[in-house]
């Protein structure tokens, strides 16, 4: 699947997210080495704890149903109602997830829905750790 068509994924996934709270909508689409796409919209709760980031909710779904090879991931977010127009970025708790699942060249896709950005994960988490350290 070429890097368009997962942001377009991202999109319509942004499309379900609940942000009552921040009032950003922010959608997700996962490739997986199967070749299967999981997506994700993002989770508020009112008391923010709970909240779940539309990387996740793409990860914690593909994990759920057994897949543990991953690809790439694009990721689209901006206030509900309005279209991206700047790049959108995992926040630290995703990259940590995406550490634990993915090796360092996983491909994340930052978009505005126009225009796009490539980084490897090692280029958005450097010096991290993972289930190796243990």
């Amino acid at each position: 699947m070429d890097d368009k068509a997962l942001i377009e994924l991202a999109l319509t996934a942004r499309e379900n997210a609940y942000c009552m709270y921040s009032g950003i909508a922010v959608g997700a689409a996962l490739l997986t080495d199967s070749g299967k796409v999981y997506l994700g919209a993002n989770i508020e709760n009112a008391s923010f704890t709970p909240t779940v980031c539309a990387e996740r909710v793409a990860f914690f779904e593909a994990v759920n149903k057994g897949e543990r090879g991953f690809k790439k991931i694009a990721i689209v977010g901006a206030r509900a109602g309005k279209m991206p127009s700047e790049p959108f970025y995992p926040c630290g708790v995703c990259r940590q997830v995406m550490a634990e699942f993915c090796g360092e060249d996983f491909e994340i896709i930052v978009s505005s829905g126009k225009t796009y950005k490539k980084y490897s994960l090692k280029e958005l988490m450097p010096h991290s750790f993972g289930a190796d350290v243990f």
